[in-house]
């Protein structure tokens, strides 16, 4: 009778060492940043707003994250992670479960990684964490965010790799499927891009390319449809360019520290274009340059400035003129208290959504347009992670 026990207690231990051997880990987290916000000139009509804000720093989020460890060094890797409103408690990312990520892959210390699934793009893993909205958020995001600089576009059906740190180079490559039968590059995404640090240097650039797989309604584009979101968030700064064919980034960003200072520049030029099927027949340009100058006041506190210059051309032809700020402090490792706001002055004239022209309205990222050629925005919020 004492056999089977012992063969009993011998397996439970092996299993118990496989078990080890290949272990496991799963995390959840998240993030609150809500905000009470003033906004002149908020709507069509020039009309000022008071109201709650949220995910002006960083965007609301809750996930689940996990790693098996599969020997030799290499791990199983996924990530899940929802976008919502805190103030409503509604789903972000058009109203999708995990919006904001879901992916899978294997990654390796000495290979890097590759994943698959609905995933940022190259310029968001490398070139984000170099600019001042890295720091203060989407009030130093392009006008309209054009260029995906506030990081609010994902793509979906990618496969991306990235590679481990390599003499402080590294490097993002990512490809994302369009998935209509007989049509291979429709509604597809690539993108690529290499960061450089060294001491208090960081540098960083890249290219993305988005293609329109979009239905037609006599002859012309009805919207944006691809495996990237697209960087059409409701602003008349690029709303009327919404038929284009396709979409290109380029960018690229420079750091410096000294502490207790840090300094920053980058450029960026998107560009969409357009073809017989879109609302408009010239393809259209937006150049941005911008440069941020940041403070360590104490551990606790920092502040910033911040000021971008964005020229349109091509099919219409505008220039904005934004100036932006910000101050965080610290309350704790998870919680921290901030002040950001932005002027921004528009001139020239825009693409309508219905294919006509009007004159350029200010548009402060991804808040919506004013009425006039002026906007600006305060938020005064709290952060907090878990």
């Amino acid at each position: 009778m004492k056999t089977p026990v012992r063969l009993a207690m011998m397996s439970g231990a092996l299993l118990a060492t496989a078990h080890a051997a290949h272990a496991s880990e799963v995390t959840l987290y998240g993030l609150f940043d809500t905000s009470l916000t003033y906004v002149w000139n908020a709507n069509a009509d020039g009309k000022n707003l008071v109201g709650l804000g949220n995910g002006n720093l960083l965007g609301n989020r809750f996930g689940v994250k996990g790693a098996e460890d599969l020997g030799g060094g290499l791990k199983a890797i996924f990530t899940l992670e929802n976008g919502f409103n805190p103030n409503t408690g509604a789903l972000g990312q058009g109203n999708r479960m995990f919006g904001r990520q879901a992916f899978v892959g294997l990654e390796s210390a000495r290979w890097g990684s590759l994943t698959l699934g609905r995933q940022y793009d190259p310029l968001a893993d490398l070139i984000w964490p170099v600019t001042g909205d890295f720091y203060f958020g989407s009030v130093y995001a392009t006008p309209g965010d054009v260029d995906n600089y506030d990081t609010s576009s994902r793509t979906d059906n990618a496969v991306k790799y990235t590679s481990p740190l390599i003499n402080g180079f590294q490097f993002v490559g990512m490809y994302a499927l369009g998935g209509v039968a007989g049509k291979s590059g429709a509604g597809q995404t690539w993108s690529a891009g290499v960061s450089y640090s060294n001491g208090p240097v960081d540098v960083a650039g890249g290219y993305y390319y988005a293609a329109n797989r979009s239905s037609l309604a006599n002859g012309i584009r009805t919207g944006w449809n691809g495996t990237s979101d697209g960087t059409f968030d409701g602003s008349l700064v690029n709303g009327g360019y919404i038929s284009a064919k396709s979409m290109g980034i380029a960018r690229g960003a420079l750091r410096y520290n000294f502490a207790p200072f840090a300094v920053g520049i980058d450029y960026s030029n998107a560009l969409y274009k357009a073809d017989a099927m879109s609302a408009f027949r010239s393809t259209q340009k937006y150049d941005t340059a911008r440069g941020f100058f940041n403070f360590q006041a104490t551990p606790s506190l920092l502040v910033g400035v911040g000021y971008s210059y964005t020229r349109a051309r091509g099919d219409t032809s505008a220039t904005y003129h934004q100036v932006s700020a910000g101050a965080d402090y610290v309350l704790s490792k998870r919680t921290d208290l901030y002040a950001v706001g932005a002027w921004q002055r528009a001139n020239g004239e825009q693409r309508t959504l219905d294919g006509g022209t009007q004159t350029a309205q200010a548009s402060i990222g991804s808040y919506g347009y004013g009425g006039t050629r002026t906007q600006g925005i305060v938020n005064l919020g709290l952060r907090h992670r878990f």
